[in-house]
Parts: C-alpha cells; structure tokens; sequence
C-alpha cells in the first residue's frame, strides 16, 4: 500500500514544516531524540533545558523513550523545569484521570527529576483563586526562561492544549471550558461523558507560541482530517491549531494514518508532477470518478487533463484504456467466496481455489470484533464449509459495566438457593463484590473477582454468537493475552508472553489463512498492540514450511473502514446475510445499547458495521460496479511473501 512519490516537491500546499514517519514508534523516537539531544548539551554547559509537556496517547511513546534513555544511557533530568500544558478541572491529584497522575506513572516516577521543577496546573483550585494561578504559571515560565521545547497532540477539534475552537493567538493560561467532541473523546477514560469535567485550565496559545521549538505529534487515521487541515488550511480560530503557522519553529510528526488527507499523500498529482505507479493510477482514476460523480467507464480525456492526470495517458493511451484497466482491478477484488472457490479459474480472483476445504484462524481483539467487523466473511466461510477457528486475544472485561457484574453475581447466588445448593462461598462473593463496587473510585481498577466475572460475561457473548455463526465449542479460542490484564485503560506493552501465545495456537493450527483486525483507529491502542502479537508471532514462523501457503487478511470496520484503492478483496454480503450478522452482533449483550467506551461516535456498534458495510458498497456501485446490499472489505499482508 506504500506510494512512491518522485523526487519533486510536493509539499507546497503544506504551511507547517511536516515529518512523515511509517508508525507512531519512529516520530515518537525522532521527538524523545531531539529532547534527549538538548537536554544532554544543557547538562554539559550545567544549564537548565525547560520543557512543555503534553499528555494523552499521543506523547506516550516519547515518555517510554526518554525513561529509557535514562535508566540505560544515563539521561539525566536533574536540570529539566517542566511545565504540563493542563488540567482538567476540578480534578484532584490522585485521581486516575488527572494529569498528575498520568505524569507520574509515565515520566517523573521513572527519572531523576527534582519535584519542585515540576509544574502542572492545579486542579483543586477554589474558583476565585484561578485567576492569580495562571498569572503565576505564566511568570514561572518566563521566570525559568521561556520553553525551550514544547511538545503537543491535536484533538479532533483542532485544539492544542485545551484551547478549543474560539481560542485567540494571544491567550495565556486560564480555565476554559471544554468542547462536546473533547469530551466524548475523554468519556472512555471517565467511564462516560457524563462524568468527565466540564472545564479545565489550559496554557493559552499565546504562551504555546513563544516556545523556542514546538514538535506536534498526531497518530492514526482518526487524526487526518483535522491535520490536513492544520497543515494545509488558512489559519483561524475555529481550528486553533492553525495559530502554529506563525511560529518560525513549528514541526509537524506524523505516521502514514494520520499524513493520509496531506495533499501530497491523497492527491499528489494536484501538487506537482510525480511518477505514476499501478498503485497511483488505480487511487487517481477512483478520486476523479468519485470527485466528477461519473462511473469509472465514462471518464473522458478531458476530465483527466483538467486535473492534472494528463500523463496517465501519455503512459498508458486513451481514457478508455486507463478506465477498462483500472476497472478491472476494481472488480477482481470482488469475490462471494473469501476461502476461494473450489473448481473455478482463480486467476484474478483474490484467493485461492485450493486447498478446499482451507483452516482459516480469525484473530479478534476484543470478544466481538469478529462479528462487528468481518460477520458476513464469517458466515461465508463457515457456510462454504471451512475450518474456521476464533481466536479472542483479550478478554474485554474492562469493558463490562459494574451493574452487568452484580447482575450474574446475583444469578449465581439466586441459583445456589433455588437448588438448595449447599456452598455459601458464592453469598460471600456475592456480598463482597457489592461493597467493593459500592465504594469503588472512577477509574480504580476493579478487583480479581470482578474482573474475572467481567471476562466470564464477554466470554458466554463470544460463545453464543460463535454458536449462532455455527462454530463448534472446540474451535472457539480465548488467549487472555497479559498484556491486557491490568484492570486499567492502560495496558502493559506487548510483550514476548503474548507473542508466545499467539505463536503457539498459530502452530497449532496451521492455517490456510489468518484474519486479523487492521483498525488501528481504535481510541484505546488494543486493536494495534494485538495486531503487533500477530505480526510478531507470524514473522518468528516465516521460515516454516506450512507458512508459505497462508494468506494474512487484515480487516476493519468498528472504528474506520479501508480506502477503496487499498481494497484487495471485498466480500458482497445479501440483505439476509446482513441481517444474520447484526443478529451475531446481538448476541454480545454488555456491549448493547450503550457501550462502556463507545469512543466519540454515538452509534452503537451494530449501526457502524451496517453504515461502513453499506457505505463500502455504495462506491463500489458509485464507480460502476455491481449494486450489493453490503460489503467487507480486506488487505492482505505481504511482509512474509519475500
């Protein structure tokens, strides 16, 4: 899926200085190198290095980095001043979600920094007392000499910091009241919206702007939107990331996911001149059908020469050539047999026609990402007669509401006294889990025995569905990988235990192919650190010589969906099969209604699936293909084919 651009400029629509990185990995350690760099020059001159720091996911990476660089290089930060860019408010110290919490458990617990550098703004202020605070949190910067570097995400409203749309260039620290969209995008760390701080005290835009040099960081496909339009757009207050245009050392970090609406990513052609490759062509011709609103066999020479695309057809011919080529490949991604059809000339079709019956192993994250994103594949390929096993990586028990807990806590205690069982053990459990949930804290974690009735319950979800799919109880796989275990939003790093979890059923089974969920716009990180255990365990088996015969599929759908050019096979689903997979989805009852981290889209999973599917179906129809009720959509990995 990489495009090869040429060596032209094609960064002209970009007013910010912007770094393209493959993975979220490789920016955050360019950023922690550049700190690490001034820090190590500072300390030799015995000068102090002020930092501004930024929480959430995105600067985690970069924490990991410096701690690292600390506890094995010898990285010192007893000369670092630190300023945090905010706080929600009112918000005491101690809580799960606050931002001096986060600091700790990130950065200052693991260094040697002297706590009275250490500057967050106060959350527990009287109301009257704000005011003064942030006058004096302006003083102690320039006091300390200005920020030498401060680091920041982007939120989905173009905030920085929390200056949310409406924010001016000259701001400074005050306490200001946060966006519905902030919030919903806050509500998973708050176990709902209801119940996540109105406001906050941020550093104003102004005291952001006379930073020394300011690195932004955006990770994932959820942040593209609102990049192109920092990066590319005019600046304006609506989106006061766009202020950053004015400073004169302002770096953009990107990955591929987030650079994707970046002109020289999407559309390169509109930004100079470049060298066409298949892939290029492919996504060019479907941009100007979708842009013009013509099916892909009516573009004429004309629409290609009035944007920019003249020399597809000094390379290829006539518009008729260009279309008929790249409709073709459209439609040799669609298939109703993703095991690959037994008997048939599998020549251009995206999977193989043998082995027949093939052992297909679907990896999904969470106990319902396989129905939600990839249910009608499923019943395809159960119905065609494959091997199909499922294996669930977590257990998704943090995402199980305390209520649904007590609720089979109570069955089994009613059951025990309706059968006149003789075990008091499950009472005491009973009893025990109410007082603790009684006076459980926001974001605590929950203990052993909840956390384990939570799995129990996500678990008997993913059985049913499985059941109402028709896989047999032997083919259903919970790994429980312990990665995710903690209790915590916040999960443990991938580590060689999950890969050897992973590593281990893959062997066992030896499948013909592997689906394994590519959505990495997940808000929480699980889907990505699961794909990791994946990619990990597979490149650990390259070499072995039942490999060679499986084919990798990455699917998506609960969060974001595939491009259409990125497309190499799309599974059409009937209105009946679309309606056998929400009932699937059903079956996972805790996550009905109202999710407990539904992350910032309102609709119930179910209703995504529906929308991407039928949306994925309705482009294809839009491009001239055939008019299906749904489809799913899949990428295959490659990494191992060399």
């Amino acid at each position: 899926m990489s495009v090869s651009l040429s060596d032209f400029d094609l960064t002209s629509h970009e007013h910010i200085p912007t770094t393209l990185f493959e993975t979220a990995e490789q920016g955050s350690l360019y950023v922690a190198n550049a700190i690490a760099e001034l820090i190590e020059s500072r300390n030799k001159e015995s000068k102090t290095t002020v930092l501004g720091l930024a929480t959430g996911s995105t600067p985690t990476q970069v924490y990991d980095e410096l701690v690292r660089k600390h506890k094995e290089e010898g990285l010192s930060f007893k000369n670092v001043i630190t300023f945090n860019l905010d706080e929600y408010y009112p918000m005491a110290p101690e809580a799960h979600q606050s931002y001096v919490h986060f600091m700790h458990e990130y950065l200052f617990n693991h260094i040697d920094i002297d706590p009275k550098n250490i500057h967050i703004p106060d959350g527990t202020l009287k109301k009257d007392m704000i005011s003064d605070f942030c006058a004096n949190y302006e003083a102690k910067i320039d006091a300390a000499g200005g920020l030498d570097i401060q680091i920041l995400g982007i939120g989905r409203t173009g905030h920085i910091g929390f200056n949310e749309p409406g924010s001016t260039v000259d701001s400074i620290t005050r306490l200001i009241t946060l966006d519905r969209v902030t919030m919903l995008d806050a509500a998973s760390g708050f176990f709902g919206i209801e119940n996540v701080p109105r406001r906050a005290i941020t550093m104003g835009v102004g005291t952001i702007l006379k930073a020394k040099k300011i690195y932004m960081m955006a990770w994932g496909e959820g942040k593209a939107k609102i990049i192109k339009e920092t990066v590319e757009g005019s600046i304006n207050t609506s989106i006061p990331a766009t202020f950053l245009q004015h400073h004169k050392n302002t770096e953009v970090i990107l990955d591929d996911a987030a650079s994707a609406e970046l002109t020289r990513i999407k559309t390169p052609w509109l930004a100079g001149p470049i060298k066409w490759n298949n892939f290029l062509i492919k996504k060019a011709v479907i941009w100007l059908s979708l842009k013009l609103e013509k099916p892909i066999l009516k573009l004429t020479e004309e629409d290609y020469r009035e944007y920019g695309m003249n020399d597809i057809l000094v390379e290829i011919g006539t518009a008729y050539n260009v279309n008929i080529r790249v409709f073709n490949q459209i439609q040799h991604t669609i298939t109703g047999w993703p095991g690959g059809k037994p008997n048939a000339d599998d020549t251009y079709r995206p999977e193989r026609k043998t082995p027949f019956p093939k052992k297909a192993l679907i990896f999904s994250p969470h106990p319902d990402d396989d129905v939600i994103s990839m249910g009608g594949t499923f019943i395809r390929l159960v119905d065609q007669g494959h091997k199909v096993h499922v294996a669930y990586q977590t257990s998704g028990n943090i995402a199980v509401f305390d209520d649904d807990a007590v609720r089979f806590a109570d069955f089994v205690s009613d059951y025990n006294d309706v059968f006149q069982l003789d075990d008091t053990q499950a009472d005491n459990m009973f009893r025990e889990i109410r007082k603790f949930l009684e006076n459980k804290k926001q974001g605590e974690p929950d203990s052993e025995e909840i956390k384990i009735i939570k799995g129990l319950i996500r678990r008997g979800e993913a059985k049913a569905a499985c059941r109402y799919v028709g896989i047999p109880d032997e083919n259903i796989h919970f790994l429980d990988l312990p990665f995710y275990e903690t209790g915590k939003i916040r999960k443990k790093p991938i580590g060689p235990e999950d890969v050897a979890i992973v590593k281990k059923l893959i062997t066992e089974i030896k499948p013909h192919q592997i689906y394994a969920a590519g959505d990495l716009s997940d808000p929480h990180g699980t889907h990505r650190v699961c794909l990791e255990a994946i990619f990990a365990a597979l490149r650990e088996l390259r070499d072995e010589p039942w490999m060679k015969d499986c084919y990798v599929w990455l699917y998506r759908g609960a969060w974001q969906e595939w491009d259409i050019e990125d497309i190499e096979m799309a599974v059409p689903l009937s209105p009946a099969e679309t309606d056998k997979k929400r009932r699937a989805i059903f079956k996972h009852q805790s996550q009905k209604d109202r999710p407990l981290f539904p992350g910032s889209d309102k609709r119930e999973f179910w209703q995504r699936a529906d929308d991407r599917t039928r949306g994925t179906a309705e482009i294809y129809d839009e491009l001239g293909l055939a008019e299906y009720e749904a489809m799913e959509a899949f990428v295959r990995w490659k990494e191992l084919d060399d």
